[in-house]
């Protein structure tokens, strides 16, 4: 975990397609959502717009990392 109930994820920051609606989404977090503790995952739609919420199993197909989407490294 990372805080805040998030979990760490290697595709946070990235384009992935969420294969239960077909969309892609940049990956925003790995949270709970709402009361669950269950943790979902929040995409937010590349060119900005409504997050949607999917399960963490749904998360494919993430975009090449580039120096633009490469992951920033953990503080420690």
């Amino acid at each position: 975990m990372t805080g805040l109930l998030h979990h760490s994820h290697p595709w946070t920051g990235r384009e992935v397609e969420d294969t239960l609606t077909g969309r892609r989404g940049i990956l925003r977090a790995l949270a709970p959502d709402g009361d669950s503790p269950r943790p979902v995952a929040w995409l937010r739609p590349p060119g900005g717009g409504t997050e949607w919420t999917t399960g963490p199993e749904a998360l494919a197909n993430p975009a090449p990392i580039t120096p633009h989407t490469r992951p920033r490294a953990r503080k420690r």
